[in-house]
């Protein structure tokens, strides 16, 4: 059995230590490329969201590698993700390819289904050797979500452009020949390390910006078109309202106990949006009124063409943003979106938030005569 899996940013750091740690030999796909999106789209429904795109790209970029077994997340509720599974089958099998898929569902009580795909993936059921996996997968997922909120802090200050996606970059290069948790987590640290010595400019001024969308669309940075590293080069420092390790925790540890880390964003979305209608609609509505509570410049929303649950979320946002008045905008992409006029787009938005800033300096200055 030769696994693999579909990107969506660093998380495959996570999965591959997983799969490593238990034995099991695993292909990583190429990173997102204008190849595998051009794959997936000629193989895919012309009216489906850009993830799936993706993600068939990307198993027919490992399958010609020799994967034989696709492990993929899956999902509940009012959301075709929860379809991508029984969709991607369909294609890959009318592609000639007789593919093996593991599907990884939030259990919802289901604790025996949810084991036996486990046992199936892993060859054992030896509970220690797979809890200890699981644990160490987790840890990675966490490590690099904290050398993330580090760069999306350096990069605006950074002295020299670009620097910091240099150790990234270099980063993403040495984990392909890593194997196993200790491996990839020395590496992660480190790139930390290196990170952490970039000299800073005091003197920039630096905007915050607060993203927020669907959750493939603002981690996956090929697909968002390397919104964080764009905006990092113009002076501005962001944070993103979903994160992988969040995510897992959330529904693989949290739910099952009724326990949740969401209480505040959901409390903050209820005036605008009372109920989970899918997707991050409620996540992406309940984290731009913390944004704008705690002060951010402006916000910015990203989701895939199509996406019924960020399109309701983005017909709420203009209303946070006159409640707040904080500046918004949205990024709807899909195959077909030009990088020249997104960051035409970004800039431009960019100048906006400065120039609200040196507006706000001015009035305060004058109401202190």
């Amino acid at each position: 059995m030769k696994v693999t899996f579909p990107h969506m940013g660093n998380q495959y750091m996570a999965t591959k230590v997983l799969l490593d740690e238990l034995n099991v030999e695993n292909i990583l796909p190429p990173e997102c490329s204008k190849d595998t999106l051009e794959i997936g789209t000629k193989y895919s429904p012309e009216s489906i969201c850009l993830p799936l795109k993706i993600n068939i790209g990307n198993y027919i970029e490992s399958i010609r590698q020799g994967a034989d077994t696709i492990l993929i997340s899956g999902s509940c509720g009012p959301c075709r993700f929860g379809y991508y599974s029984i969709q991607q089958k369909e294609i890959l099998s009318e592609l000639g390819h007789d593919l093996n898929f593991i599907l990884f569902d939030p259990p919802q009580g289901d604790y025996k289904t949810f084991l036996g795909r486990i046992f199936q993936l892993t060859g054992t059921k030896n509970p220690y050797k797979i809890i200890r996996a699981l644990a160490k997968g987790t840890k990675i997922l966490y490590q690099i979500d904290a050398l993330d909120d580090l760069a999306y802090y350096k990069r605006p200050r950074q002295k020299q452009i670009g620097e910091v996606d240099f150790y990234l970059e270099k980063l993403h290069k040495e984990i392909r020949n890593a194997k196993g948790y200790h491996e990839v987590s020395q590496l992660i640290q480190k790139t930390r390390d290196q990170v952490m010595t970039i000299e800073e400019d005091p003197n920039k001024e630096i905007i915050k910006v607060g993203i927020v969308g669907e959750i493939y669309t603002i981690i996956e940075p090929f697909v968002n078109l390397n919104v964080e590293r764009k905006l990092g080069e113009m002076g501005v420092e962001i944070e993103k309202s979903l994160k992988v390790s969040r995510w897992l925790t959330e529904h693989l540890y949290l739910h099952p106990l009724g326990i949740t880390l969401e209480k505040e964003i959901t409390e903050a979305a209820k005036p605008y949006m009372k109920t989970m209608i899918g997707g991050h609609a409620r996540e992406t509505i309940g984290y731009s009124v913390k944004f704008a509570k705690e002060g951010f410049d402006g916000i910015i929303q990203i989701y895939p063409f199509t996406c019924m649950p960020e399109i309701v979320a983005q017909s709420i946002m203009p209303t946070i943003e006159k409640d707040f008045d904080i500046p918004y905008l949205c990024f709807i992409v899909d195959e077909l979106t030009g990088d020249a006029g997104y960051t035409t787009r970004l800039e431009a938005f960019v100048d906006l938030l400065k120039r609200r800033r040196e507006m706000k300096r001015d009035e305060k200055l004058l109401s202190g005569y």
